[in-house]
């Protein structure tokens, strides 16, 4: 085999384990859970994090309701920092978002990370602000409705989920190691400035310390901060899938129970488990370029609209949804 059929061989391989999301963490656990008991616990966590959104269960861009198991969909992924110390409760602002596009027949999935600071239009408030504001405002609905104007898509489903749960989980798997990319100091989850320190290289990390690495802003940028998430998740996945047990699983599905929100059935969840487990299943990254940009002495990240559309006609294709138009037109 020759240099470049050996690297393209190694990309697609790394594109196979570089999994964004840690939500998707509970479509792994979905399928690795086993006996009646397990079973059970998955379906009443799915069961107690089911919020549907006001709109129901249809995207006014869809003609009609779409299945995991059947169709090519959308899922838009959450951080919230809502933790107690910052009192915000409901009106929590995002400070991870993340739309994913699955692909039923190519057992594929297309992944953005969107920076928490991008000046978009917010169409339940009719004006331009921080994406990150339109939870503060008008919760999970007016962030699926400003992601749905923003890309010209469908978002099908969402998960939410806390930083509590992001601690709790990594807890619950006893650590995950973590290559830092760089050495740093931040707050804990109570906002103790400093309070966590950590040096750059392989290591093993506590949630507190992976929570550390993931919200921390002051290093470089949002695009950079998305990059170290991903490591974390790949840490989380990779710990996940090795451990043996069963009292591991039954704390990590008690920690998203608790702290995570979402309009998908258990059973649903369960359909997006056959991508996980498929041996073709591509994961690729997409990024959406952009600059800083002071308006009113207030900073934000201007997209860039080229590449945004890109990205956007990138994603609708992925979904079927430009082939769909022309054969309408």
């Amino acid at each position: 085999m020759s240099y470049k059929g050996r690297m393209e061989k190694r990309t697609k391989k790394r594109k196979k384990r570089f999994i964004i999301i840690f939500p998707l963490l509970l479509i792994l656990l979905s399928g690795l859970v086993y006996g009646s008991y397990l079973t059970y616990k998955a379906m009443a966590a799915a069961d107690q994090a089911r919020v549907e959104l006001e709109r129901g269960g249809k995207s006014d861009l869809r003609e009609e309701v779409v299945d995991p198991g059947k169709n090519n969909i959308s899922v838009l992924f959450l951080g919230i920092d809502d933790s107690e110390s910052r009192g915000f409760g409901e009106n929590a602002r995002t400070d991870a978002i993340m739309l994913a596009t699955f692909n039923l027949k190519e057992k594929s999935v297309k992944m953005v990370s969107i920076p928490r600071d991008s000046y978009v239009y917010q169409p339940d408030r009719d004006v331009y602000d921080k994406i990150n504001h339109a939870h503060a405002f008008d919760g999970i609905d007016g962030t699926v409705n400003t992601v749905e104007d923003l890309f010209g898509l469908p978002v099908d489903y969402y998960v939410r989920m806390n930083f509590k749960a992001f601690i709790e989980v990594v807890e619950a798997l006893n650590g995950i190691k973590v290559n830092v990319p760089v050495s740093f100091s931040e707050m804990d989850s109570k906002d103790n400035a400093g309070a966590i320190r950590l040096e750059k290289g392989l290591q093993e990390l506590d949630g507190e310390e992976a929570l550390a690495l993931a919200r921390t802003r002051k290093l470089d940028s949002d695009i950079e901060r998305g990059k170290r998430q991903q490591l974390i998740v790949k840490g989380i996945i990779d710990k996940a899938a090795s451990i043996s047990s069963v009292t591991k699983y039954d704390n990590v599905i008690d920690a998203l129970g608790k702290n995570l929100s979402t309009n998908m059935t258990f059973s649903q969840m369960m359909s997006l488990h056959k991508y996980a487990t498929s041996g073709d299943m591509d994961v690729e990254s997409i990024e959406i370029e952009g600059y800083d940009s002071y308006i009113d002495n207030t900073y934000y990240y201007e997209l860039d609209e080229a590449s945004l559309e890109e990205k956007a006609s990138i994603l609708r294709q992925h979904l079927n949804l430009e082939t769909q138009a022309e054969q309408a037109e």
